[in-house]
């Protein structure tokens, strides 16, 4: 898909980096096939790219490049989303398998940095806890403990996602595209890019790509599993995030014996890595830095 800006005035970095080269990758997980981007740096350590709920990995399209200079980078789009099969069924824990499919499928060198984003976020719990000894290190953006992600809760009761629309045309399409939760956001040349990624042509007309039995009982309380992770861990949340308030931010750094970075993007608002880029990509960026030669310390018991 060729991206076209809504208003010609996206600046010269997000296209810089919508052209970078990546190659779109599948492996089956459990008979679904599971696709992902890869910006290949054969042999540099593996940074894994989780999107939300409904999302999908073309959500990282324009970040991804950010960090292929120094990592080998994989963005997932998870089962019922994006271009990856449908399942029966949708659970944590098969996510967190997929996650691993990937980091086997691509050929890290040694064990991947997982960043995910509201569920995918919380897809990274998962797979920290049940698999943190082959994890380097998890990053939590803006994905709550304590509360479902808004995703899951629009699934759960809202329409949008139980229900959604068809239509004639992409053009036609595109303005029916919003943020769970809404927010307000200054770039619309983002908005435009990871709406035009969410839809395809079917033979009813144009909808959306992601699996309406997504948030199906796939609910799952995750304070156990953040509180028993086998790996770094780092939270990033937006300023002005309604999911991640402060409170929840305190009982997450809790959970992890307080022994966690938590970072809070400035102006930002739930969907950080949209509304914020290029702070986001900086804070990944010096994380990473420092989880390259620092030793963690033991968490408090």
């Amino acid at each position: 898909m060729t991206w076209r800006p809504v208003t010609g005035t996206a600046p010269e970095w997000f296209d810089k980096a919508l052209a970078a080269p990546y190659v779109d990758q599948v492996v089956e997980v459990a008979g679904t096939p599971v696709h992902y981007l890869d910006w290949g740096n054969p042999g540099s350590p593996g940074l894994i790219l989780v999107h939300g709920g409904a999302a999908h990995a073309h959500w990282w399209g324009f970040l991804g490049p950010f960090f292929s200079a120094d990592w080998h980078v994989a963005a997932i789009d998870l089962s019922g989303h994006g271009d990856s099969g449908h399942r029966i069924e949708y659970s944590h824990e098969t996510w967190s398998g997929e996650v691993m499919a990937v980091a086997e499928a691509a050929g890290f060198p040694g064990p991947p940095v997982v960043v995910g984003h509201s569920l995918g976020g919380m897809v990274t719990i998962m797979t920290a806890s049940r698999y943190g000894d082959q994890l380097a290190g998890a990053v939590l953006v803006d994905s709550p403990v304590r509360r479902p992600a808004p995703e899951s809760e629009e699934g759960q009761g809202g329409r949008a996602f139980r229900e959604p629309g068809v239509y004639d045309d992409l053009e036609a399409a595109l303005p029916h595209f919003r943020l769970i939760p809404e927010q307000p956001n200054d770039n619309p040349w983002i908005i435009d890019h990871v709406a035009r990624w969410s839809l395809h042509d079917t033979e009813r007309g144009w909808t959306w790509k992601f699996d309406p039995k997504l948030f199906h009982r796939t609910l799952v309380p995750l304070r156990d599993q953040l509180a028993t992770v086998r790996c770094r861990v780092a939270l990033l949340r937006g300023e002005y995030s309604v999911v991640v308030p402060p409170d929840t931010a305190e009982y997450m750094y809790d959970l992890l014996g307080r022994n966690a970075p938590v970072i809070s993007i400035p102006e930002a608002h739930h969907h950080l890595i949209l509304d914020q880029p290029l702070a986001f990509v900086s804070s990944v960026r010096t994380l990473l830095a420092d989880w390259q030669h620092s030793i963690p310390r033991s968490r408090q018991k």
